[in-house]
Order: C-alpha cells, then sequence, then structure tokens
C-alpha cells in the first residue's frame, strides 16, 4: 500500500465506528486540485471485516465528487478497524489511481481518548545522568514526547527543577514529578511517577517507622512468602507502592529482567511474587536497554504475555531509563503511548491503570514495535505510521524552542507562546467531533 500523507492532507484520519463520516483529501498545491468537472472513484475496504458489504469490490465502490479543489468522500465506519480507501481518476481512456489512504474507526471509549507520548524514567547530572533537568525536559519535546518526569535516584528535588526552569513560559509538554525509589536493604527499583512527596525522604526522616511498617507487612505474608530475603524485600515493596499511591502518584515496578554482572538483578522468585501480589500499579514493560542487552526487553514481553495467559490484568509502560540526551543511545529510544481523555495527570495515571496504554520500541535503524493488549498495538501501529510523524515535527520545533529559552533567548519565549496548542491543533483536524 502507498502512503500519500507526504502528498494530500486527509482530515479526519480517526472517526468513530458503525457511523457515516465525511473524509476531506485535499491536495498540496491547486495544480493538483481535483477537477470540478471530473468523477472520482472511491473503493473502501475495511482491513478486518465488513458484514455490509463482504470484500466484493462492486459493493466497496463509490463516486465522489469534488468542491473547491477538494474531494469530499462519505462512508460508512464499520467496527473498530483501519480502512483502505483508493481514489481513482475516471477519464475517457479508464481511470488512474491517485492515492491510497488510511482512515481508524474506534469504539466510543477509545475514541473519546488521544494518543500522548510519555516518559517517566530518565536521570540527570543529580545522581548518575549527564544533563541538566531543564535540557532533559527540552530534549523529551524534541523527541516528540507530550509528558515527562525526572526520576533521579533517590532524589525527588530535580523533578521539581525541570517544572521551575519553565514557569516563565507557557509550554505543551507536561513536566511531572518523580523520584527513582531505592529502599533500604532492598534492590528493587521502583519508579514514584508524579507522587506529590517523596517516598525517599522518608527513609531518610524517619527510619524507624519504616522498619516498624515494614515488620507488620512481613508477618501477614509470612504464611505466603517463606523466603528471605524475598518475604522482606516484597514487603518493602508493598510498602513503598502503598506511599506512592497516598501521594497520588504511579508506581511502577522497574526492569524485572535487567541482567547484571552476576544475573538478573533481582531473583525470578521475587519477581513471581510481585506477579502474584500485584502492589505496583504499572509494570515497567519495556525498559531502556542498550543493544547487546535488548534480551531483557524480550523476556520482559514474554514474561507479561505469560501472565496475561494466567488471567492477570497488568498496566504497562515504556522507558528509557536514559542518562543521557545526547548520547546517541537509549534517549527516545523507548516511550509509552497513553490513550487518555486529557493530558491532567490524574487522567494520565487513571488511563495506565485502567489498561489504556502501550510500551513502544523506537531504535534507531529499526521497525517501531508497540506492546500490549492486541486491540491497542493495532491502533498504536497505525498511529506510528499515519499520525504520530506529524505530531513528532511540532514537538521538535518546541523542543528546539525550549532549549533556547533556558539560553536566555529573549525570543524564544514569544515563538513557543505562538507555536502554543500545536499537536491540539493537529489532533483536532485528525478526529471528528462526536
Amino acid at each position: 500500500m502507498s502512503n500519500q500523507n507526504n502528498q494530500y492532507n486527509v482530515c479526519p484520519k480517526v472517526v468513530p465506528a458503525n457511523k457515516k463520516s465525511t473524509i476531506a483529501i485535499k491536495p498540496p498545491f491547486s495544480f493538483y486540485a481535483f477537477k470540478p468537472d471530473r468523477q472520482y472513484e472511491i473503493v473502501h475496504y475495511p482491513v478486518d471485516y465488513s458484514e455490509r458489504n463482504g470484500r466484493d469490490e462492486k459493493n466497496c465502490t463509490f463516486t465522489a465528487y469534488p468542491k473547491d479543489g477538494i474531494l469530499y468522500v462519505e462512508l460508512y465506519f464499520e467496527g473498530e478497524q483501519e480502512h483502505i480507501i483508493y481514489v481513482n481518476d475516471i477519464t475517457g481512456g479508464g481511470k488512474r489511481e491517485i492515492g491510497v489512504f488510511s482512515i481508524y474507526s474506534l469504539e466510543k471509549d477509545l475514541y473519546n481518548r488521544r494518543p500522548y507520548k510519555g516518559d517517566m524514567h530518565m536521570h540527570t547530572y543529580y545522581s548518575d545522568g549527564l544533563d541538566s533537568p531543564a535540557y532533559v525536559a527540552a530534549s523529551c519535546r524534541k523527541v516528540g514526547l507530550d509528558f515527562m518526569a525526572i526520576t533521579d535516584h533517590g532524589k525527588y528535588e530535580p523533578s521539581i527543577e525541570a517544572q521551575q526552569a519553565y514557569q516563565g513560559v507557557d509550554i505543551d509538554l507536561r513536566i511531572f514529578r518523580g523520584e527513582e525509589v531505592h529502599p533500604p536493604r532492598n534492590p528493587l527499583h521502583i519508579v514514584n511517577f508524579g507522587g506529590s512527596f517523596s517516598v525517599n525522604e522518608m527513609f531518610e526522616k524517619d527510619r524507624d517507622t519504616y522498619i516498624r511498617e515494614v515488620a507488620d507487612i512481613e508477618r501477614e505474608i509470612a504464611g505466603e512468602v517463606r523466603q528471605e530475603p524475598e518475604r522482606y524485600q516484597l514487603a518493602s515493596a508493598i510498602w513503598c507502592f502503598d506511599k506512592i499511591r497516598q501521594g497520588g502518584g504511579l508506581g511502577i515496578f522497574c526492569h524485572p529482567f535487567w541482567r547484571i554482572h552476576n544475573g538478573y538483578y533481582i531473583s525470578t522468585l521475587l519477581t513471581e511474587y510481585l506477579y502474584e501480589k500485584q502492589p505496583y500499579d504499572a509494570l515497567e514493560l519495556i525498559g531502556g536497554y542498550h543493544r547487546h542487552e535488548l534480551d531483557s526487553n524480550i523476556l520482559q514481553v514474554a514474561s507479561y504475555h505469560e501472565q496475561r495467559a494466567k488471567g492477570r490484568k497488568i498496566p504497562i509502560v515504556g522507558v528509557t531509563d536514559a542518562h543521557g540526551c545526547d548520547t546517541g543511545e537509549l534517549f527516545g529510544w523507548y516511550y509509552t503511548i497513553v490513550f487518555s481523555p486529557s493530558l491532567k495527570f490524574e487522567d494520565l495515571r487513571d488511563s495506565i491503570k485502567d489498561f489504556y496504554s502501550v510500551a513502544v520500541e523506537a531504535v534507531p535503524g529499526e521497525r517501531k514495535v508497540a506492546h500490549g493488549e492486541f486491540r491497542l498495538v493495532k491502533y498504536a501501529l497505525f498511529l506510528l505510521r499515519e499520525v504520530l510523524p506529524q505530531h513528532d515535527e511540532i514537538c521538535l520545533n518546541e523542543g528546539n524552542l525550549m532549549i533556547e529559552y533556558i539560553k536566555d533567548n529573549n525570543d524564544a519565549k514569544k515563538q513557543l507562546e505562538k507555536l502554543k496548542g500545536g499537536v491540539d491543533s493537529l489532533y483536532s483536524s485528525y478526529w471528528t467531533q462526536l
């Protein structure tokens, strides 16, 4: 199938399922405008199925007439699926293919959400990263993210610094608070995404309370978890995830199959208990692994599907765990697409917990791969091909200006304000209004 995105502007690209919608196909230049004295053949194929028309081309073929150089096509979009639309120019000598276009129809629950890209696990020079919080935030926008959080090891303040760096300008990137939580005597890595307070500081300020409350949890689970040190580690994790939720945050279980020099960084026994008890809010399904470490992501995906086969529903995210923006590796390679009603933190958090997210691998030179529930993966693959490239171009411009802003470029603020709402405007044109 050919892709005509660079030649024609097609709006909308996403429509409600089981309804009629009108698609406008606009040529890039007036020279290519659809001719008012011509009729155009439309052949419409639903990719998955069609109870109304089957796959008989006669039942899928229609005639359309242009207006003011734009071709308007009204079609019934059956079911939740991708639709292929062929446009042919009918002349006395036959017909000539003008283009092939893709539209996606969605059920109401998913149609009322928009795809937002984010990364909620990365580091700055306040822990073991290379860059400042402000620079990391700007770089996130450059690579097409709609939201992000700094999650330095044991530190919450750098995420606040990232927010404060842009208080003087109204930007579209959402910068949230976060930290990577490291409980005492527990190797497990946990991300506190968006919590209103630091869990790490609780270890420092009141270690006795932590020890006492974790011991209480250990006694509660002693009958189910007899092994040490896994019983303590699980109890400690339960305590941490509970505190993150108390702060309104999302607790993420990080890189379960991270391979260090002497094996996986936590025991597979602890991983099994975490799957069974599921004290976390989301699983880091795709983590920030270098090319030589990609086996870990393969294992995490295989493990996830095995757990799904056992009947477990597991919210998922994809992250870079990046330690530098300009190293040429990791940064921008992995991310989460959250299908959310808005970019408000509560909507993003709840959408992830309600299983409206996919984890994406975008390793340079490789085909982009989305992981998660089948329904969402199908839709995400369409978005990665048909919608998000245009989204990313808008973000790139804004990210470059954010970098200029923190360099004290006086014009950057005005230019950013002019670009405000660019992604919202794009999405308004690509989604019809119910």
